[in-house]
């Protein structure tokens, strides 16, 4: 039997439901959002449902974006012969922050994981080499220093290099087994100047 009815039983389930929010965590937002006037709390549920429903993956990068290309890749200074590879939107977002990665990005949506079951086949590796048809000089693999991250990494140097595009990796700034959404941009920044060739 839940402590509270059960429409505040519900909102809790529907919130700890979500990565990163446990049960405290899921109670205090579910109070915060019952206590909420009903304007702010309309907006909310709208920007979610807009997001659900406008929010789609880029042509280019496959990060996501509400437009066809995301301004990464429609921006013409951009270094387009240069692709970061990184495994999600907030690695992405993590390297933007540092201001000086200049080339466009790749985003993979997952690494490959057999203990998990996901193979090749189950991130957008497809896309990738589709990309790599055009006028590519590097791709710089910034996956994480996890054993997934480091799998994927292998396994991309191994299906790009033979095309006798540049391949390399991000120094080992990045600790092992650290997610790069969580590291500062100091490191981020020197992990990418020391990139090593693979």
């Amino acid at each position: 039997m839940g402590l509270y009815s059960g429409h505040i039983n519900k909102l809790i389930d529907e919130l700890a439901a979500l990565p990163g929010i446990g049960g405290k965590s899921a109670q205090r937002l579910a109070f915060h959002l019952i206590n909420m006037p009903k304007d702010k709390v309309k907006r909310l549920t709208d920007a979610i449902l807009d997001a659900r429903e406008n929010v789609r993956y880029c042509k280019e990068c496959c990060t996501l974006t509400d437009s066809d290309i995301c301004p990464v890749c429609a921006n013409k200074n951009r270094n387009h012969r240069m692709i970061m590879v990184v495994e999600n939107t907030r690695d992405l977002a993590a390297y933007e922050k540092t201001g000086r990665y200049e080339g466009v990005y790749h985003v993979l949506h997952g690494a490959i994981s057999p203990m998990l079951g996901i193979g090749p086949g189950d991130i957008r590796l497809k896309e990738l080499l589709q990309r790599l048809q055009g006028d590519v000089e590097e791709v710089i693999i910034a996956t994480n220093s996890s054993l997934e991250g480091e799998t994927t990494a292998m396994y991309i140097s191994k299906m790009i290099k033979p095309a006798g595009i540049r391949v390399t990796r991000i120094a080992s700034g990045v600790p092992v087994g650290g997610d790069l959404e969580y590291i500062d941009e100091v490191t981020l920044l020197r992990a990418l100047e020391g990139r090593v060739e693979l």
